[in-house]
């Protein structure tokens, strides 16, 4: 049966509160039969019961991305949907629902003001303990409680709160933290726009007083943020400020809203400071019990300032950040002085909770976070400024429970200082935050250290993934570099459904791009840095074609076109010899690659190059004309190779990442390709199966050995554990991946502590390779969204098995293959709707056999197969197969 799954809109379950108008929605399939296939489908909506569009039976096999074509939407309204497929045989064949929900769809909607805490007439507070404080948290300002009270005569019947902050917030009702964020509203480019939330908080209310409030803390407004030493803080705002508005309904139709205003009082509480480098202070003795319940007596707390209207809000668009996961401790050390060293066993992101039990009052209990020890204690160098350090003064009750809200910090260690007796594990809980981007890909083999590269690349993805895609957690930047999300993106986007997090942050991309045209490195742009560097600015071109290729997004590659030309022209405008020397940014090259000095020159144009190519190949997408593009695209081509390539094939510089470069962005001649693969290959093989890459190349090298002949030398990259190499790291305890190949080395120590993260998913860009060469999982160059597969399985290596799944668009893919009894076993799955060319891997094509109850090689979802290079390559429609071979020829070398 033809089954729809997995409703969206646009790529969320069930969102409550879009502002998009022509909202986008989709639904994955599933069949249990071979070949079948959407041949129509119906969608039917409606609002309080009654119908709002129908689209009748729609003859079509898209499934993915179907946009609103009913009539406008209405502000705070909910939206039922059902969808109804038909299967091949254009028999009815399954239904499925969901709903979305519209928050404020028009400015003039907004009655709340911006609001926070009057400087001119509170008393100073009291600062904390002067041994605590440093040069950087000095003039860290206590954290803000806001209080409105409000009564009703009766509970309403349907009650939206609307929410938002300069800064980050969390916002209660009736004493009940409202909703799961974290750090909300989360980090865009605030001049343009900002995030505010919607939450159905109609259970809360009650007739009678009512309170709401919230905590309002600098964040990524006015908190530390990045490395310029010269401006670390305050990037937008001097002090946090709140927004909101809660509007009620009531039984007889009637309409209620209280919005921020001068009617809300303020009073500083526990939270002496909170920062997200920082940390987060708090002296429980100034807790302010029942301060958001009613009946509370505020009659000692002041009115807050009043700000202007709010002009740049967009409602949030993706998942939020969330806490998804606890950790507990595999160790814990009792140290001397008093400290306890914790060790949860993997590097993560987020924070402690921690529960006290005994302490006096204002015993003092400091928390200290780190990724790695030296010497048996914390290594704390390489956080630079950071100081991710939380403090506690106690209360002096029985069971106190201290888990800061608004810092998060990248650790597996944790120092606790002054704790009352003996810590124990039940006491002590690391929770895991990010943004809670649904995984949805996995992959699994035999060999336990590849296993543990995976899940080091899944835990690096999770850690940086905090409301923009950061290049590391614990130091003094946790910027959103575009360089490491565009090399990362196709591995993330294997790992997790990242349409919405990308199309968001996109938005931030553009915003920060130049009056030129010119992307930056880093968006949100807070630091010194202006214009792209080679790679760095190309991401704000190839991570909206990747949206399209994956999800078959359409509408941000149609926002983003007029910013891919603009940057391309921009780099043409600078450089009309066609090689990319001026206007480079801060060109950084292949970034940390060893042993090895690729051409900036080189790499710059090869980028020019590609950034044109993708901008044609959009074009055709959206109906404009490639003309233009294609032909800077071909010009540019002829400049490399005059410039870069020798007769004989040798790449100047002579590096990996310089082949690696030439051959997969289609930049050689044709009769030059086999040369350059051998002298790429040489390489790898005369460092004894060493890499030399760095941030650039190091996504390309498996793949592109792969596909010119050399998949023995890409397993003997992924199993090698000497350095340089992934496996070294994991020998050595890595549980996420490291900023560079030598963050610690037998023979040197630490790197230099000025850049030295040990959770940074850019070199651990090799998953792509994982689903898409080991396993197999790949599609057509003109397909989208998975409709045309290509499934290569690669046999090889130590492995005795691989299996990679993908929930994608379609619907679930999966791909693998394994060693048994003399043969190969291929197993695939295709979604319905989809089409597929596998290659089985053998030395005889005549050998494969159909498995027992599957379709034969000519059976009716079978459309024909034909020996070719490396197997037996078999067209097939939607469903699972399973196929039996002789095992492939070994490769060159065997690993």
């Amino acid at each position: 049966m033809l089954t729809p799954y997995a409703l969206s809109t646009d790529g969320r379950a069930t969102p409550l509160g879009i502002d998009e108008t022509t909202p986008l929605l989709s639904w994955r399939l599933a069949s249990g039969r071979n070949g079948d296939v959407q041949t129509a489908y119906r969608i039917q909506v409606t609002e309080d019961g009654l119908p709002r569009w129908d689209t009748g039976r729609v003859f079509s096999s898209e499934n993915a991305n179907i946009a609103w074509d009913g009539p406008a939407l209405r502000s705070g309204t909910r939206y039922h949907w059902r969808v109804t497929v038909w299967n091949a045989d254009g028999e009815e064949s399954g239904g499925a629902d969901s709903w979305f929900e519209t928050a404020l769809l028009h400015p003039d909607e907004w009655a709340g003001v911006w609001i926070d805490r009057n400087p001119d007439v509170h008393p100073p507070f009291d600062p904390p303990v002067v041994d605590d404080l440093t040069d950087r948290t000095r003039h860290l300002p206590a954290v803000p409680h806001l209080r409105r009270s409000f009564t009703v005569s009766e509970a309403p019947t349907r009650a939206r709160l609307y929410a938002t902050a300069r800064g980050v917030y969390e916002a209660s009702l009736n004493g009940t933290k409202i909703g799961d964020r974290e750090l909300a509203p989360g980090w865009t480019e605030y001049a343009t726009r900002i995030l505010y939330q919607t939450y159905d908080v109609t259970d809360l209310l009650t007739a009678g007083e009512n309170v709401l409030g919230a905590v309002v803390a600098d964040g990524w407004w006015s908190g530390f943020v990045g490395f310029d030493s010269r401006h670390q803080a305050q990037h937008y705002g001097d002090a946090p400020q709140f927004l909101a508005q809660l509007v009620l309904e009531f039984a007889d139709g009637s309409t209620r809203t209280i919005a921020t205003d001068a009617g809300w009082v303020e009073h500083p509480g526990a939270i002496r400071y909170a920062d997200l480098l920082m940390g987060q202070y708090e002296d429980a003795s100034r807790a302010l019990s029942g301060w958001d319940t009613p009946g509370y007596d505020a009659s000692g707390w002041l009115p807050v300032r009043v700000h202007g209207r709010p002009d740049n809000l967009v409602a949030e668009p993706d998942e939020p950040i969330r806490v998804t996961e606890e950790l507990h401790p595999v160790s814990i050390t009792t140290l001397g002085d008093g400290r306890h060293l914790v060790d949860f066993g993997q590097n993560m992101v987020g924070r402690v909770r921690l529960t006290i039990r005994g302490a006096k009052t204002g015993q003092r209990i400091r928390l200290r976070h780190a990724e790695v020890l030296e010497g048996g204690e914390l290594y704390l160098a390489n956080l630079r400024t950071a100081e991710a350090t939380d403090v506690y003064l106690a209360a002096g009750g029985a069971t106190e429970v201290f888990e800061p809200r608004f810092t998060f910090h990248g650790f597996r260690y944790v120092e606790v200082v002054g704790y009352p007796g003996l810590l124990h594990a039940q006491d002590v809980v690391g929770r895991v935050l990010h943004s809670d981007t649904p995984f949805t890909g996995t992959f699994e083999c035999d060999d336990e250290t590849v296993n543990r590269l995976v899940g080091n690349i899944r835990w690096g993805q999770r850690g940086n993934w905090v409301s923009v895609p950061t290049d590391c957690p614990q130091r003094d930047e946790r910027l959103g570099w575009l360089a490491d999300a565009q090399i990362f993106a196709p591995t993330a986007m294997r790992n997790a459904d990242v349409q919405a997090f990308f199309a968001r942050w996109l938005a931030d991309v553009r915003a920060a791009a130049t009056s030129e045209g010119a992307f930056p490195d880093i968006a949100p742009k807070v630091a010194m840095l202006t214009e792209g560097a080679p790679a760095w600015g190309d991401g704000g071109v190839i991570l909206p074609w990747l949206l399209y290729q994956v999800y078959g997004d359409l509408r941000t590659l149609e926002r983003s076109y007029d910013s891919m030309t603009a940057w391309v022209d921009h780099v043409h405008r600078h450089n009309p010899d066609l090689i990319w020397r001026h206007r480079a940014g801060n060109n950084y090259g292949d970034w940390l690659q060893v042993d090895a000095e690729t051409p900036r020159e080189l790499l710059a144009t090869a980028y020019f190059a590609r950034s044109a190519a993708l901008i044609a190949r959009a074009a055709r997408v959206i109906k404009k004309d490639p003309t233009p593009y294609e032909e800077l695209h071909a010009r540019i081509k002829d400049a490399f190779n005059e410039a870069f390539v020798e007769d004989d094939g040798r790449v100047v510089g002579d590096t990996q990442t310089g082949y690696l470069l030439a051959l997969a962005f289609d930049l050689l001649p044709e009769h030059l390709i086999e040369s350059a693969a051998a002298r790429l290959a040489d390489d790898v093989e005369k460092r004894d199966t060493h890499l030399t890459t760095g941030f650039v190349g190091v996504a390309l090298l498996c793949p592109t050995l792969a596909e010119h002949g050399r998949a023995d030398l890409a397993y003997g990259l992924l199993h090698q554990d000497t350095y340089p190499s992934w496996g070294y790291s994991i020998v050595h305890g890595a549980t996420t991946i490291w900023e560079r190949w030598d963050g610690w080395t037998a023979d040197r120590g630490f790197q230099a502590a000025q850049m030295n993260s040990f959770n940074h998913y850019s070199l651990g860009s090799i998953g792509e390779w994982l689903y898409g060469g080991v396993a197999g999982i790949g599609q057509a160059p003109t397909s989208a969204g998975y409709r045309n597969l290509v499934l290569r399985p690669t046999v090889g290596g130590r492995l005795g098995f691989a299996r990679a799944t993908q929930e994608t668009v379609r619907g679930r893919i999966a791909s693998g293959w394994r060693l048994a009894g003399g043969e190969v076993v291929v197993d695939v799955e295709i979604p319905p709707g989809s089409t597929a060319d596998l290659l089985i891997p053998t030395a005889d094509p005549a050998s494969v056999r159909a498995a027992e109850g599957a379709d034969g090689v000519t059976g009716p979802a079978i459309r024909d197969s034909e020996p070719t290079a490396g197997g037996l390559l078999v067209r097939l429609g939607s469903g699972t197969y399973r196929f039996t071979a002789q095992p492939p020829t070994p490769s060159r070398k065997g690993h």
